[in-house]
């Protein structure tokens, strides 16, 4: 059942400034005009813009939703849209998630030279990924596929592949969607090779939890469906206690089953040289979605998923100092080696090519 309607406001939208975040929140901003309010965007630096650094490297889980969430908590903004994997599971004191919009397609995608598929790249093609998950799900397969960290914006990162530097990148479907970019992508991977992130493709539409007013106008963008299927996926990915860049893949679904509507969820968790590659599926009932995620993280435990531990979990890499007056090895101002099994001495992190904005790791680009 949609929310009632409520009286036209005049919100502020605190958006990251990269091209996928900005169009994003354009995309909700236009649903809420819809309804008569008056929505203006307000651009918010966050570190994972303006850093180079690998994502695990700068603190991984909630990198990017920081600086938006404190604009939030100061006032400067009425309400923020993210993309729904880059927030941490755990709940920020004072802050809701008003809405999750329907989703788009989840799925990861492969852009290539020549247009070629991940089976048609041959043995020691080198993919670009920023992605610890991506490539545990890649080196698993045992396609003979080398590795390159990379961070950078859409441009960015399919220029790696125009200029030949790499012979393909990975990135979420939903981010080429929503930027109009699906005419890139050599092929679209299938789930049961390349599980996505918990809650890739999805958004997160997030105000203060005493502004009562604004969370009803958001309440009419919320899906139902979507949500349940998110939930889930979060579930595992907190239960495993695991942060957003780790090697964690989860998918949920809303199926038919025999006795009505149930929720089927995937997980894979993994070690980014392909060693280990554990599956898991449990199916469950749609408004029992928290306690099915828990479940199957239990399972995944219970068969050996103890093994994986979090970036923030692991020590700082040895003979790595950041530089004069900076912290310990492994500070945000440290430019980290690549993760394991990447390839090369140093990782291929590339600036925004384009010269207007700050070079970006968008986020459903873990999405990318």
């Amino acid at each position: 059942m949609s929310a009632p309607a409520t009286a036209p406001l005049a919100l502020r939208l605190g958006t990251r400034r990269s091209a996928l975040a900005t169009t994003q929140s354009g995309w909700v901003a236009d649903r809420l005009r819809a309804h008569g309010h008056t929505v203006e965007l307000v651009e918010i630096v966050t570190e994972g813009d303006t850093s180079t650094a690998s994502l695990a490297s700068i603190g991984g889980t909630g990198v990017f939703a920081a600086a938006l969430r404190r604009a939030l908590l100061a006032g400067e903004v009425d309400f923020a849209v993210h993309s729904l994997k880059d927030l941490p599971t755990a709940a920020e004191p004072g802050l809701v998630v008003a809405a999750v919009p329907v989703r788009e397609d989840p799925r990861d995608v492969l852009v290539s030279s020549g247009g070629r598929t991940l089976g048609e790249l041959g043995e020691g093609a080198v993919v670009g990924t920023g992605s610890p998950r991506r490539v545990a799900q890649l080196a698993a397969l045992g396609l003979g596929l080398s590795f390159k960290d990379i961070r950078g914006n859409v441009d960015t990162r399919i220029g790696l592949v125009r200029d030949g530097a790499l012979d393909g990148v990975v990135l979420a479907r939903a981010g080429l969607a929503r930027l109009g970019r699906l005419d890139d992508v050599a092929e679209a991977l299938d789930p049961l090779q390349m599980l996505p992130a918990p809650g890739q493709g999805a958004l997160a539409v997030e105000c203060r939890t005493d502004d009562h007013v604004t969370q009803a106008a958001l309440a009419v963008l919320d899906d139902a469906d979507t949500r349940s299927c998110v939930t889930a996926e979060r579930a595992v990915l907190a239960a495993l206690e695991a942060g957003c860049s780790a090697p964690v893949g989860a998918l949920a679904e809303v199926v038919e089953g025999e006795d009505g509507l149930e929720l089927s969820l995937r997980a894979f968790v993994g070690a980014v040289d392909g060693s280990f590659d554990l599956r898991r599926s449990l199916v469950g009932g749609v408004d029992d979605a928290e306690a099915l995620g828990r479940r199957l993280a239990a399972v995944l435990l219970d068969d050996g998923g103890d093994l994986l531990r979090g970036p923030e979990e692991r020590p700082p890499a040895p003979d790595a100092p950041g530089p004069a007056g900076a912290g310990p090895a492994g500070s945000h101002d440290a430019q980290p080696p690549d993760p394991p099994g990447a390839t090369g001495a140093d990782p291929l992190a590339a600036t925004d090519r384009s010269t207007d904005r700050i070079s970006d790791h968008d986020s459903t680009e873990r999405a990318l």
